[in-house]
């Protein structure tokens, strides 16, 4: 008999019992407020019941949700005014008081942990995206701004969501050409002035998006700006199509 799946079950018992000592050292921490929990990755009740997920139905199109049902392929009052150059943006959660906290502290905070669970949410809210996806691709930040925050959340987003559904993950197709001040700060119409032009493709990396379908991934939708930019940058560039992905956005009453 072969000894490999003795082997097997010895190192998956090994890694178990690796997990029991780090959770009896180190206990896994909620998401949102950092109590204790029974298991890496969730929220406790009070974080969970504070937070909004994304269901249908929604735009057809940016992925805004409604209070009813209007119908299949219906599209919102900004959507129908004006149709955005990606084909389809979806998010998981509504970003609120409810999830502001867990968000930022992912993005500022080095909570890099909560990247798989985030990811997972994601995966479920755009199911239909990712099963016609042919590449992931990040929103980049400026090297400067990657230089001092040491990460990019949307990269980690982006390369969780690829190895768990196993779509190639592009990191570095797409650039931001020059730093850009804080959306934050901005208007609606500042907001797309600031990132217009930001980002390209370089040359040498068309290859990775000429023809394919584009899962573009970022942490936060707001007016739709830095999607809008990515969008233009990746179809210049060849992309077939491009869809977004994030965790949460925006939803202005």
């Amino acid at each position: 008999m072969s000894p490999v799946p003795h082997r097997s079950r010895v190192i998956g018992a090994a890694v178990s019992l690796i997990g029991v000592v780090v959770d009896a050292v180190i206990p896994p921490r909620c998401l949102g407020c950092g109590a204790v929990v029974e298991a890496a990755g969730v929220l406790c009740a009070g974080c969970w019941s504070r937070v909004t997920f994304i269901a249908p139905p929604l735009c057809a199109a940016c992925g805004l949700p409604f209070p009813f049902d209007p119908g299949a392929g219906f599209l919102c009052a900004d959507c129908v005014r004006q149709r955005p150059p990606f084909a389809r943006a979806r998010a998981a959660l509504v970003y609120d008081d409810g999830s502001r906290d867990m968000i930022l502290a992912f993005k500022h905070a080095d909570r890099t942990d909560a990247a798989p669970a985030f990811a997972a949410w994601m995966r479920r809210a755009g199911a239909d995206l990712v099963a016609d996806a042919e590449v992931v691709v990040p929103v980049p930040l400026h090297w400067t701004r990657l230089f001092r925050r040491r990460y990019n959340q949307a990269a980690l987003l982006a390369h969780a969501i690829g190895r768990s559904s196993g779509i190639p993950v592009a990191p570095d197709a797409l650039v931001r050409r020059r730093r850009t001040p804080s959306q934050g700060t901005q208007s609606r119409e500042g907001r797309f002035r600031n990132v217009a032009g930001a980002f390209t493709v370089p040359e040498r990396r068309r290859i990775q998006v000429e023809g394919r379908r584009v899962l573009l991934i970022d942490d936060v939708l707001t007016v739709g700006a830095t999607a809008v930019a990515c969008t233009r940058a990746l179809t210049r560039a060849g992309a077939g199509a491009v869809d977004v992905l994030t965790l949460a956005r925006v939803v202005r009453g």
